[in-house]
């Protein structure tokens, strides 16, 4: 079984990280943009982290919503290409989603609503008797 200190989660979604921060590990990036997230996750994969989440999980696209959650693990010193090539397509497809688009600049409350849903997301992977 999984120990919380085990978990690293890779989140801009000041949601998460409110409710998670006291038992698990947390990368805040301060962005409204997935890519930070996307990126900060490649680079810890390169490190050796592990994902146990999909990067593009929610089925969103990446131009439909700013806030993202990614739980890693760390598993040793190597690298998993496995992963590596999953956080690169989904670097890819942020990438092809917003080309030529401008971001949206959303309201506040639309806002709250995208850091709900993607605490839901986060939340789902927990189990029940998980803090």
């Amino acid at each position: 079984m999984l120990n919380n200190k085990d978990i690293l989660i890779v989140t801009n979604n000041s949601k998460v990280f409110i409710k998670y921060k006291e038992n698990y590990n947390i990368e805040f990036i301060d962005s409204e943009t997935i890519y930070n997230v996307l990126i900060k996750t490649r680079d810890l994969l390169h490190l050796g982290y592990k994902l146990l989440t999909h990067p593009m999980s929610g089925s969103l696209k990446s131009n439909q919503t700013p806030y993202k959650s990614i739980l890693l693990i760390k598993k040793n010193n190597e690298a998993n290409f496995d992963d590596i090539l999953m956080i690169e397509n989904a670097i890819d497809n942020y990438n092809k989603f917003i080309k030529n688009r401008d971001i949206t600049n959303w309201t506040e409350s639309i806002k709250n609503n995208f850091k709900t849903v993607d605490l839901s997301l986060i939340s789902s992977c927990f189990s029940k008797n998980a803090p």
